[in-house]
């Protein structure tokens, strides 16, 4: 079998493993914990922490497969930044299973009422663990950049929605948005811990984001030298280092933003709030005027983007001024903006490094049609690295070896 069918076969397996083990262990759960933790809402909250679980250790043993971490000819260093990525990379997995299973399960108790869903929880535990550990095994073995951008806006929706709708105040957007979480209660702590994680996860993707594109400008030679690569056409950023670290700085900074409006609420802490809430949009739009120069690399189709989301924050905040509109809309409306470019951000570096892949491959012609596809899942199977190598490179070596052979033994067959 080919990699992709062997991932959704190990998935599989990983779904019954992962159903079977959810189920249990909320059945056991259920008829021992104590009773104060039979509330209702601690019920979802163990169920969700289940389903997380299992989708954390399907993820962790899919990973790990994936990047081959027992390899003994591997460097120290090598081990200890895999080891960082699984532990980043299982935090952002286990936040966003917990914060969307525990909505699903608070819907749907909504929807069928306490006693009966009381009576499903065990099977519908079991059944988002095993879906989780199913996902999570099949995404870990194929993870790249645009899979690890698009778990961002789940939990971040799946934390702010499940906010609003337990929320005790039913005009907590008439001010602005930070009201939601300006109180001590269990609405207002998801609504903080939802801001705090998504700062955190903005920072780690950021991380992942950044290494693509470093490993898409750079690439050791055979010497052992540091250059550009040049897949078709030669191009050099002047200052690379400098607008990458621009760039990975602003990033940075707007996960903290995040993190910092979650952290200290305004009632205790009004100026503390108020530096990261008004900081925030500061970031946002440094980030997104300089884009052109930090990211040349971008398409301009994504610029124009960028640039007609800070003129769509401009016109909310006039209106805002003028009466016309609530900050809650406003502050929603850039989040919400900001979310969506951060997506199509790594989206774009992504693509870029998928793109150079497949012009490395078809420009040393090592590869056939047939096997252009193969040799893609091959090479991104190796990982997030900082700095790739070019046609030296395992996959490709061991390739052009088999074909350079092929092509020796045909003309000596020939002239025989």
């Amino acid at each position: 079998m080919k990699r992709h069918q062997r991932a959704e076969s190990a998935g599989l397996i990983s779904f019954f493993c992962c159903a079977v083990v959810g189920g249990l262990a909320i059945m056991a759960y259920l008829r021992w914990a104590p009773a104060i933790w039979q509330l209702s809402q601690r019920r979802f909250m163990a169920a969700a922490a289940l389903v997380g679980a299992c989708g954390v250790v399907s993820f962790v043993i899919g990973y790990t497969h994936r990047i081959r971490m027992l390899n003994e000819h591997v460097m120290w260093a090598i081990h200890l930044r895999r080891s960082f990525e699984i532990f980043a990379l299982s935090f952002v997995y286990a936040v966003t299973l917990f914060l969307t299973s525990y909505t699903l399960f608070w819907v749907l108790n909504s929807m069928m009422g306490k006693v009966i869903f009381e009576m499903y929880l065990p099977a519908l535990t079991a059944t988002f663990a095993g879906v989780c550990g199913y996902l999570t095994f099949v995404q870990a073995e194929l993870m790249n950049a645009k899979t690890l951008a698009s778990l961002l806006p789940f939990f971040v929706i799946a934390g702010v929605g499940t906010a609003c709708s337990t929320t005790n105040d039913p005009h907590w957007f008439r001010n602005n948005f930070s009201e939601l979480g300006d109180r001590t209660t269990f609405a207002a702590s998801m609504f903080n811990i939802t801001l705090v994680f998504g700062g955190l996860s903005i920072i780690i993707i950021t991380y992942f984001a950044i290494s693509e594109l470093i490993a898409t400008y750079q690439v050791v030679r055979p010497n052992g030298s540091v250059g550009i690569r040049t897949p078709q056409v030669s191009y050099h950023i002047p200052r690379f280092k400098v607008r990458i670290t621009l760039l990975s700085i602003l990033l940075t900074l707007s996960g903290i933003a995040f993190i910092g409006i979650g952290t200290f609420r305004y009632t205790p802490h009004p100026i503390l709030h108020n530096v990261f809430a008004r900081g925030m949009p500061c970031v946002m739009f440094a980030l997104l005027i300089t884009l052109p120069w930090l990211a040349p690399q971008l398409s301009r189709a994504f610029f124009v983007i960028s640039d007609i989301a800070i003129l769509v924050c401009v016109i909310a905040g006039i209106s805002w001024l003028q009466g016309e509109n609530t900050l809650t809309n406003v502050e929603a409306l850039a989040a919400m903006l900001f979310l969506g470019w951060f997506i199509g951000f790594s989206r774009q570096i992504a693509a870029i490094e998928a793109d150079r892949i497949q012009q490395q491959l078809i420009a040393h012609e090592v590869v056939n049609t047939a096997k252009l596809d193969d040799l893609i899942s091959d090479e991104e199977s190796a990982g997030f690295n900082t700095v790739l190598t070019d046609t030296n490179s395992p996959v490709l070596a061991a390739q052009a070896d088999t074909d350079q052979h092929r092509r020796q033994v045909a003309s000596q067959l020939a002239r025989n």
